[in-house]
């Protein structure tokens, strides 16, 4: 093959980002990728310097198309000094996967295979074009990093606008470079959503196309596998959890809300009759939150003197059956509440021999207890009781707001049954509210806030609603539905034996 030959080839695959990717890399770009490829592009060769919006639904490639775009980039002007930035959420795992992924596309086409440097940690190079790779955590040291070509920043929903501002937004200025902003939608006042509403707000004035926002429905158009994992995604969490309708449908849900709205205390409405006694044959879990004791009623002796604080927390017990019926068709259990029961201020001994006599009558499967200070106490007695049967939970946030997640996900799916609704525990799951923390952990707070008082004017506490929001440590089981076994007699080798020998 000629020289010319050769620099003809190339000039052809390097003619589009199409020819680029599925030529020289070997990666087919669905519809959904190339078209804010070619407005990106567009915006860098014209230097239009535009805001570009990218919404993409989880795993549908989006961080699979910025890495093209980036070495198309750098291939392309690698005679030029020129430098993009690319802004994630934290150095640990996002900005480092951003690097490995950068390399392997690299490594993977066969215009840049072998032509591409490492200048440091964070900065890759195809001749004299570069990329540099960033931290958007508020610690991270940024100065010195310009963005002439092009700024990325890459899961925007993440990142604080006032971080953005401040260290990242004057990158971009020397040479009025593009901008992007990728992510998936999460709550409406993110940088992803601002900058959002902004380029739309460009559109209507110009009529460039700014904002490329693509949902699950239209992903599966292109990849039916795709679909079918969003299906199974969407039975096991509900098409209205917060993951679900924010990572694959694309809707903005509210930072600060009540977390059981009307539509989720219907699906959790009783579809059984409490019982205050056990049922043979039935299975059963003890979910218990912990409170303190009541100073007045520290010494087993004292256990019936008035309390100190009357509006004190109690510490409650929530009895649940465990349903494996669902398992067939939900791969989960269905939980019922069917009793509660609580023990306001008494002593921790007072209250281990009601929850012993309780448990020696049920024969609870599982006992879930909040083991946090307090509650340790507690724990290790019923621990010694009913050995291998108890399962400590720790409260910290993370832990908290994990279990919140799944309690949402076990509401969403109709396998969280309340059969033994009583007015202190609607009017506890009524006062909840939760707050979804800025950041890439995805925090949910939630908890009835301290000093609510209900139309009586008594204290709203959240102790009932902490106890059976610990079906979610149950939930993480692997349940599965056995049979009695069945011994199947062997067969005489000596009766089918040809004996003529």
């Amino acid at each position: 093959m000629t020289l010319s030959t050769l620099d003809r080839q190339v000039r052809s695959i390097l003619r589009t980002f199409k020819n680029f990717t599925a030529k020289g890399g070997g990666v087919q770009m669905r519809k959904y990728q190339l078209e804010p490829a070619a407005a990106i592009l567009e915006s860098v060769r014209l230097n239009k310097g535009l805001d570009i919006v990218v919404v993409m639904p989880r795993q549908a490639g989006k961080d699979e198309l910025l890495a093209h775009l980036k070495i198309y980039l750098m291939r392309l002007l690698h005679s030029k000094d020129r430098g993009i930035v690319e802004v994630n959420p934290t150095y640990k795992p996002q900005t480092i996967s951003a690097i490995l992924r950068l390399e392997n596309r690299l490594n993977s086409n066969l215009l840049t295979l072998k032509r591409w440097k490492k200048r440091s940690d964070y900065i890759r190079m195809i001749g004299s074009c570069r990329t540099a790779f960033l931290s958007g955590d508020g610690q991270a040291n940024v100065v010195g990093a310009t963005a002439d070509l092009l700024m990325i920043v890459n899961e925007a929903q993440d990142i604080s606008p006032a971080i953005y501002d401040r260290k990242f937004a004057p990158m971009a200025s020397s040479r009025n470079a593009t901008r992007v902003f990728s992510g998936t939608v999460w709550t409406s006042n993110t940088l992803l959503a601002q900058m959002t509403r902004t380029a739309r707000l460009a559109e209507q004035a110009d009529g460039i196309r700014r904002v490329f926002f693509y949902t699950a429905k239209d992903v599966r158009k292109e990849n039916k596998k795709y679909g079918r994992y969003v299906d199974a995604q969407v039975a096991r969490l509900g098409r209205n959890h917060p993951l679900i309708r924010t990572q694959y449908f694309c809707e903005e849900i509210d930072a600060q809300a009540g977390m059981f709205n009307p539509a989720r205390r219907a699906l959790m409405q009783g579809d059984q009759p409490g019982h205050p006694s056990p049922v043979p044959g039935r299975s059963y879990a003890f979910l218990i939150d912990v409170a303190g004791q009541d100073e007045a009623r520290m010494s087993y002796e004292d256990d019936n003197a008035p309390l100190t604080n009357t509006g004190r927390d109690s510490t409650t017990l929530s009895i649940a059956t465990i349903d494996l019926t669902s398992l067939d068709t939900l791969q989960a259990p269905t939980y019922r509440t069917i009793h509660r029961q609580s023990w306001i201020g008494s002593n921790h001994l007072t209250v281990f021999g009601a929850l012993r006599a309780l448990g020696d009558a049920w024969q609870p499967q599982h006992i879930v207890i909040d083991a946090t200070g307090v509650g340790e106490g507690l724990y290790a007695m019923l621990d010694r009781a009913f050995p291998t049967r108890v399962i400590p939970v720790k409260f910290t946030q993370q832990q908290k707001s994990e279990i919140g997640w799944r309690f949402l996900a076990i509401i969403e799916t109709g396998r969280f049954r309340d059969c033994a609704l009583t007015d202190a525990v609607r009017a506890q799951y009524d006062a909840c509210v939760s707050e979804i923390l800025p950041g890439p952990a995805k925090t949910l707070r939630w908890s009835v806030p301290e000093g609510t008082r209900g139309q009586d004017g008594e204290l709203i506490h959240d102790d009932y609603l902490l106890a059976d929001a610990l079906v979610a440590i149950l939930d993480e089981m692997d349940w599965q539905i056995t049979s009695p076994s069945v011994i199947v007699p062997a067969q005489d080798p000596l009766t089918n034996m040809d004996r003529n020998f």
